[in-house]
């Protein structure tokens, strides 16, 4: 003999489902049934049911949720793929990349903006914008390779090939020395000029003495690194874009600082 259920106790069994699917709970409908990977099912017929069952579906089983009979709701199948969970990477870590994404933007807009205006002070501000910018970026360089020795190895995307993650590696290490590199060429280029740089009123030492020919060298090895930096830069765009919309990985939501909340 099965045991009896109160009407009531199964209509608060439903109303409890309905309103865990985010679904209006309807004491007229018909026979519904939930079922997912991991849940529990029940069934009963509106609020005179006298029968309920309950079972676990196994992890490894291909059942979907359905929910047919419902008055003007057609069955339908929740078959979207469940999105992949993104590796931890550290907050600290995520804030120093989008703060020196922020200042190259930002030293960059200055020293272009400064060949567009005329106005000697204009000028010469712009060009103290630049510097400062630039070695913030240095110094964020500095920030971001202590924390890295002290977080040790970072997760890794290990759906990727061993070549992809080689060339991604590659990549990181020359955006890494370029980081390091462009901001001491640009220092080392005033200090040639003649123009000592200052930071937060400070005056740095020189790293080099004043020198026409080695101003030049300089300017355009700094030129350069530039656009190599750039290049680097669109080349990492491209690459986490690809990650997320034809991957569908985790590997951009994990530097998305909105994702942690």
């Amino acid at each position: 003999m099965q045991p009896f259920i109160a009407p009531q106790a199964l209509t608060s069994t439903k109303v409890t489902l309905d309103l865990c699917m985010g679904r209006p709970f309807d004491g007229e409908a018909g026979h519904r049934t939930y079922t997912g990977i991991g849940s529990t099912t029940a069934t009963g017929k509106g609020s005179s049911g006298t029968r309920m069952e309950n079972k676990t579906l196994s992890k490894g089983s291909s059942d979907v949720m359905s929910i047919p009979g419902a008055e003007g709701d057609p069955g339908r199948l929740l078959d979207e793929p469940i999105e992949e969970i993104a590796p931890e990477r550290s907050r600290a870590l995520v804030v120093l990349h989008w703060l020196t994404v922020l200042f190259l933007f930002i030293a960059a807009a200055l020293i272009l903006i400064r060949s567009e205006v005329s106005g000697r002070a204009l000028k010469m501000w712009l060009l103290e914008g630049h510097r400062h910018f630039g070695l913030f970026v240095l110094v964020l360089f500095f920030v971001r390779v202590a924390l890295r020795f002290r977080f040790g190895k970072l997760p890794s995307d290990n759906g990727s090939s061993r070549l992809v993650r080689l060339l991604a590696g590659l990549t990181h290490v020359a955006l890494y020395a370029l980081l390091l590199a462009q901001p001491l060429l640009g220092w080392a280029l005033s200090d040639a000029q003649g123009r000592p740089v200052h930071l937060f009123g400070l005056t740095l030492p020189a790293l080099v003495g004043a020198d026409e020919d080695v101003a030049d060298a300089l300017q355009v090895w700094h030129q350069d690194a530039a656009w190599l930096l750039l290049g680097l830069i669109s080349l990492h765009i491209a690459a986490a874009l690809w990650h997320h919309f034809v991957l569908r990985d985790g590997v951009l939501r994990m530097m998305l600082p909105q994702r942690r909340h």
